[in-house]
């Protein structure tokens, strides 16, 4: 039999006590798969950062190293909210990718004579707001010109920069590239004497020329970084096809790593909101967070929702993510926002869906753009249904690349030995049954009973050095649909006898 302890060697034979102290992991169950973030983004275009990879720990230091009101910035404000809620000890990576090719640019066209009383203003690009700006009474176009931009400016974190061309206040993308098409730049503010016109970026000048994501792909290497925030557009098609082969890859049988993509929309008609996810049938990497009409950049209103995903995603992963608040978000309109039989719509066109709640945009369905035509049930469709086969690849993982499995000798079943570093297929099966057990208690597979009965092992007829291993299981379901049938009628007395 083999010893209890071998901290003394086998051979020794003088005197001695020999203690050996090992670390057992005494918690019972599996290991939960730890979320990781990786946020793709641009700089901005004055910022110069190392293109490295980077773990961050505050939305001021990505501010600091990447520019304030630059893409990566504005999502980290929303990864990491002054209120506290959002990754917390989730880790979170920047992947910097170069600028684009040209910045979206608005203009501001102060008009009239001079200012007949003194009033207060504010500039609001994107629900980002200057800080307050008085424009006293008499003041002139050139005048106000230069208050608007010293107002836009004192707030760094502003999507934009502000330059005085008077009579008109130039506001151009902190970054280069199609996102500055979504700015958009509203005057707070009643006017009087003076007036202002306002020409959006989009049809200004519009950015043009997103950067390449695939050099920002290749520094991932073996980091299993569970979710992309991708701070592009989602119709640049090109970048979401090398994150969707990129993402293919992350499923190879050797070390598996699946990946996520996440991407804003903010189109408020669904048949425009789902153009691009319709046309991407077998993509199972790429999803789209929506907020139908919000004025708030795509790319931030993706990093609000990923922030709910991942929190529940690592704490509790089999739990869905409907009725989860986005809060701070700025919702599109209460009566333009999808109905039920839209976002029905939308979910078979492989978006994601909200509602919005009081003024608050609730997450609803989160989803990918997998449906294959003709299967009405896609496999890959749900994110917590993912999120389920990850947790189950991650500890099977756990298992097989233990020191418990690593150049363990193989024997075959009711082979008896004494040697401690022997295993048996039967081995693995047991270590497998008992994942599933646990599994089947965190909720993450349904039927454990019946998922243990199909594991099958043994030792490859042609490879004495490899060990086959099979089985089958079920994932939970979430109430996604609850439906109810309430059947009611009067209540008719009936006659007492006498």
């Amino acid at each position: 039999m083999s010893e209890i302890s071998d901290a003394i060697q086998a051979s020794a034979v003088a005197r001695v006590v020999g203690v050996e102290t090992i670390f057992k992991n005494l918690r019972p169950g599996v290991a939960l798969l730890p979320q990781r973030v990786a946020l793709f983004g641009s700089s901005a275009t004055l910022a110069t950062p190392s293109t490295d990879k980077k773990i961050v720990f505050s939305a001021l230091e990505v501010g600091q190293t990447y520019g304030f009101g630059s893409p990566l910035h504005l999502a980290a404000e929303q990864l990491f909210p002054a209120n506290g809620d959002g990754l917390g000890t989730i880790p979170l990576t920047i992947y910097p990718l170069a600028d684009g090719t040209t910045a979206a640019a608005g203009t501001i066209t102060v008009g009239g004579t001079v200012q007949s009383s003194d009033k207060v203003y504010f500039v609001k690009v994107s629900e980002k707001i200057s800080e307050a700006i008085l424009i006293p009474e008499t003041s002139t176009p050139a005048e106000a010109v230069a208050l608007l931009v010293g107002g836009m400016n004192a707030n760094v974190a502003m999507p934009v920069l502000a330059s005085d061309s008077a009579p008109v206040v130039a506001v151009t993308a902190k970054a280069k590239g199609l996102y500055g098409n979504d700015l958009y730049i509203e005057i707070l503010g009643e006017e009087d004497g003076l007036t202002f016109t306002i020409v959006q970026p989009a049809d200004a000048t519009p950015g043009a020329g997103n950067p390449d994501v695939q050099p920002a792909l290749d520094k991932i290497g073996n980091v299993w970084e569970t979710l992309i925030l991708n701070c592009l557009t989602i119709d640049d098609t090109a970048n979401l096809e090398k994150y969707h082969v990129f993402g293919e890859g992350r499923w190879e049988p050797i070390q598996p790593k699946p990946i996520f993509v996440y991407t804003g929309n903010t189109e408020l008609s669904v048949t425009a909101a789902v153009v691009v996810s319709d046309a991407r049938k077998t993509d199972r990497t790429n999803r789209q967070l929506v907020a139908p009409g919000s004025k708030e950049l795509p790319l931030v209103v993706a990093a609000r929702q990923l922030v709910r995903k991942a929190q529940i995603a690592n704490d509790n992963p089999p739990t869905d993510y409907a009725g989860q608040k986005a809060d701070g978000l700025e919702p599109g309109p209460d009566d333009q926002q999808w109905t039920f039989p839209e976002r029905d719509f939308a979910v078979k066109a492989g978006s994601s869906t909200i509602e919005v709640v009081d003024n608050v945009v609730e997450m609803s369905d989160t989803i990918s753009f997998f449906h294959p035509t003709g299967d009405l049930n896609p496999a890959w469709r749900y994110d917590v249904d993912a999120e389920k086969v990850r947790n189950v690849t991650f500890n099977i993982r756990l298992i097989f690349e233990s020191d418990d499995w690593k150049g363990k000798i193989l024997i075959p079943n009711g082979q008896a030995t004494t040697n401690s570093n022997a295993r048996r297929p039967s081995t693995a099966v047991s270590a497998v049954a008992k994942m599933i057990a646990a599994l089947g208690l965190d909720s993450i597979i349904a039927d454990p009973a019946s998922a243990k009965k199909t594991i099958v092992a043994g030792i490859n007829s042609s490879n004495p050095k490899r060990l086959d291993l099979s089985f089958t299981y079920q994932v939970t379901g979430n109430t996604s649909q609850i439906s109810i049938t309430q059947n009611w009628g009067f209540f008719f007395g009936s006659q007492i006898a006498a």
